[in-house]
């Protein structure tokens, strides 16, 4: 299940201190491959794949659909930031109907260290809140990722649940919805 609802996309692009979340677009395809590929990028998400696979696999324009935003610096994509709708197969949801928004990312190991994921999902979440208000936002990470486990929370999820999934155990949280202002 992907795609968020009634949400029109691609909205407009998202200018943070640094950064601009986008909509992907041609030029980013060889930067898409380098994440896919890393050791580094992979080691918590089954492993890289092989660089010959992924340049067959890997449509001219990747990762244009909703829910996709590619995070670039100063005209560079660095990494991604992702909204989908968690399927109801998978163990971790807040509820029986499933289908909550689940926030994911990947950034280049260059780009690691630099505060810019938390500085691009920060901007993503606070788009969400606008998009779709008082509709909460699940993470699930391993729980040997520790770099993610610190995000996560300075983000502000909240552990509600750990589980086995993909041979590791799995952290879940969820960021509850924002309240309006006023």
């Amino acid at each position: 299940m992907t795609g968020l609802g009634p949400v029109a996309w691609p909205p407009a692009p998202i200018t943070t201190e640094r950064l601009l979340l986008r909509e992907s677009e041609a030029r980013d395809r060889a930067r898409f491959i380098e994440l896919f590929a890393s050791p580094e990028v992979r080691a918590y998400l089954g492993g890289p794949r092989p660089r010959a696979e992924l340049e067959r696999a890997v449509p001219t324009t990747p990762g244009r659909r909703p829910g996709v935003f590619v995070v670039d610096l100063d005209g560079t994509m660095i990494g991604t930031v992702t909204l989908d709708r968690r399927t109801p197969d998978r163990p971790g949801h807040l509820g029986p109907s499933a289908g909550e928004a689940e926030l994911g990312y990947l950034f280049l190991p260059e780009a690691w260290g630099h505060g810019y994921a938390a500085e691009a999902c920060a901007a993503a979440l606070h788009w969400f809140a606008s998009a779709l208000p008082g509709e909460p936002v699940v993470l699930r990470t391993q729980t040997a990722n520790t770099r993610a486990l610190r995000l996560a929370l300075k983000l502000g999820f909240t552990e509600r649940d750990r589980f086995e999934e993909f041979g590791a155990e799995q952290w879940f949280g969820v960021r509850p919805p924002t309240p309006p202002a006023g």
